[in-house]
């Protein structure tokens, strides 16, 4: 009888992305955030960015809440298929 492991294994697609977002965080006053698709599926790209915003639309990306929310829209991306880049109005290295 074969052993079997609980031990959960990452599985890494070897697809190509179905879609590329830019996330920008616009500033202090609200609204803070702009989704742009750079290509993809326009639905695809429409859908994701409802999702998004409605995750990100109160947070300035001091708040606390945003880190978690940020780490919710990356697996949101990741079970998507669509790469994400953020562009926070940071110097770089401060992403």
């Amino acid at each position: 009888m074969p052993l079997h492991s609980s031990a959960m294994v990452d599985v890494v697609s070897t697809e190509p992305p179905r879609a590329h977002v830019r996330i920008a965080y616009l500033g202090p006053v609200s609204p803070h955030w702009e989704v742009y698709g750079d290509y993809g599926d326009r639905l695809l790209v429409d859908e994701f960015r409802n999702r998004i915003l409605a995750r990100l639309v109160l947070l300035p990306r001091d708040d606390p809440q945003f880190r978690r929310n940020r780490e919710r829209v990356m697996r949101d991306g990741e079970r998507e298929n669509i790469t994400i880049e953020w562009d926070l109005g940071l110097a770089d290295g401060d992403t």
